[in-house]
């Protein structure tokens, strides 16, 4: 089985009809951390919310500030927007490649840490970085799920689609694959994100289950040019011939 580790985006989809279900890891070990946020969010403190969201005017964070033990829910595949998630295009998919991403993929939220794809969260807000009140998001995760993450691994190939922020939040302890973009031989940033997304939705469109499945799929404007081992680490380094 293969699994896929990826970013949150600071954008987010509003609304949702979704039912609650059980998170990754249960509910209960994120009940301090989401309780401090939501205690902050409905404290009506105006530069701590700020702060908190990382906007200047109080205005901005008024979509936000909502209790989200009480809010819409959606699936966190559909959730977040931004560069990655526009390039996935999850909307476009056919059901049977939904499907797929809420099953295979984790994503690592600054609020609600490793959820699955198709996990159900609320519409939140907080800037990459942040603490939540005293609590610092990525010691928080890394302390309780880590050795939850390496159990629901152990038996799977492991792809980090993650930006390096990210690491923080959980270090793998086995080996796994990782993707690096070059353009006119240069490492990208924003064009990384776009690839990622690029390579995960044609991963859901293919059914991948393997990395040795992966190693086959070809993938428009992207040609390897090297890959890399390191420790526990591969690296596949592309190229991008757009």
């Amino acid at each position: 089985m293969l699994k896929i580790l990826f970013s949150p985006s600071e954008g987010k989809n509003s609304g949702g009809n979704e039912n609650k279900k059980e998170l990754f890891g249960a509910l209960d070990a994120r009940k301090e951390i989401l309780d401090t946020y939501n205690n902050i969010v409905l404290s009506g403190d105006e530069e701590k919310i700020k702060q908190l969201f990382g906007f200047k005017k109080f205005s901005e964070c008024e979509p936000y500030v909502n209790d989200i033990y009480n809010s819409p829910l959606m699936a966190a595949i559909e959730r977040y927007s931004g560069v990655a998630y526009d390039y996935l295009g999850y909307a476009s998919l056919t059901p049977d490649a939904q499907i797929f991403l809420k099953e295979h993929t984790l994503i690592f939220s600054n609020l609600y840490g490793p959820v699955l794809g198709g996990d159900t969260i609320a519409n939140y807000k907080v800037k990459q970085g942040n603490n939540i009140g005293d609590i610092s998001p990525d010691k928080f995760y890394k302390e309780r799920f880590s050795y939850q993450l390496d159990l629901y691994l152990a038996k799977d190939d492991v792809l980090d689609l993650r930006a390096g922020y990210y690491d923080k939040f959980y270090k793998l302890s086995r080996p796994y694959t990782t993707l690096k973009f070059l353009k006119n031989g240069k490492s990208v940033s924003h064009w990384a994100k776009a690839y990622r997304g690029i390579v995960l939705r044609e991963i859901a469109k293919a059914g991948i289950n393997n990395m040795d499945d992966f190693m086959k799929l070809e993938i428009e404007d992207l040609q390897v040019h090297e890959i890399q081992e390191q420790k526990l680490k591969r690296e596949i380094v592309y190229n991008i011939v757009k």
